[in-house]
């Protein structure tokens, strides 16, 4: 069984004009349905996190004023999404569906988030379309309980987890690698524990390799117990927002060598889907589809 994550609200109406595909996770959920590798005996649902809870990650000031639609206009321009009930309902969730990935991958081999990589988030603000940062909430919460004694975030998302490398720049259970087109957003970067920032334009071969080398070393170097690893789809040749050529043969075998690898060597893997843009909002929940399509082929044979 390949656990999936995954809540309804995760999509709710949202302006068709904005840049983010907010209907991009149910169309995802309907695909997967429709190929038969979502079904209800595979699917779980999380909880949505309290503030106390969000607030262990987080600064509690920034969490009360997010939740209560207190922010600032400047604060609100820099997260770059409409405050409204229905982002607070699931951005309240998503954190909590990145931690329950994680708990059923040590459980089982290997999972997958229908979200999840809101690595711009920072420790008191938004930035970039994501408002709490998951993969540094579930980081936390993991070490807290004792599940891991050390965790390597792999974050392939086009755009450099600012975020993530600053709010655990102080945790050294924690490595974070950030493979990113290096003249991209965020302008000003965070210093993660390893950054590969590529040149734009850069196709299949070379970024495929560039993945591949880095990833084996620091399985070998970091051996975590658990790798967090953000797919991000942003990587495609066509994406709007992305800046690097990678097809989607490329992005297929980009998921497919990640979680092989790390199987390989018995590491449990969670994974999000990270960033995607694309006014086709089929084709980039497609997109999205395929680190999951290639989970469940490596999950067969498991």
């Amino acid at each position: 069984m390949l656990p999936l994550v995954y809540h309804p609200d995760y999509s709710f109406p949202f302006p068709g004009e904005h840049r983010f595909p907010m209907e991009k996770f149910s169309l995802l959920h309907r695909h997967l349905r429709s190929l038969g590798i979502a079904h209800r005996d595979n699917e779980f649902r999380p909880g949505r996190a309290r503030a106390s809870l969000l607030g262990q990650a987080h600064c509690p000031d920034y969490v009360a004023a997010m939740i209560g639609g207190t922010l600032d206009q400047k604060a609100l321009r820099r997260m770059g999404l409409p405050w409204s009930e229905g982002l607070m309902r699931r951005t309240c969730i998503a954190p909590m569906g990145t931690l329950l990935t994680a708990q059923l991958a040590l459980k089982h081999g290997l999972a997958c988030h229908l979200a999840g990589g809101t690595h711009h988030a920072h420790y008191d603000f938004g930035s970039g379309f994501c408002i709490f940062n998951d993969l540094a909430f579930a980081a936390k919460h993991l070490l807290v309980s004792g599940a891991v004694q050390n965790i390597l975030i792999f974050d392939c998302d086009v755009h450099q987890g600012d975020g993530t490398a600053a709010m655990l720049t102080d945790e050294p259970r924690v490595f974070t690698c950030s493979i990113h087109c290096e003249k991209n957003f965020p302008v000003r970067k965070m210093d993660s524990d390893l950054d590969v920032g590529l040149p734009l334009g850069m196709t299949d071969r070379g970024y495929l390799d560039t993945v591949f080398d880095t990833l084996e070393g620091l399985l070998e170097s970091v051996q975590p117990d658990l790798v967090l690893y953000d797919a991000g789809v942003d990587i495609y040749e066509q994406d709007p927002l992305g800046r690097l050529a990678v097809s989607l043969q490329g992005v297929a075998d980009r998921d497919r060598g990640v979680i092989q690898r790390c199987r390989d060597k018995g590491i449990p893997v969670a994974t999000v889907i990270g960033g995607g843009y694309d006014d086709d909002r089929q084709a980039l929940a497609r997109r999205h589809a395929l680190v999951i399509e290639e989970a469940a082929r490596i999950a067969i044979s498991m």
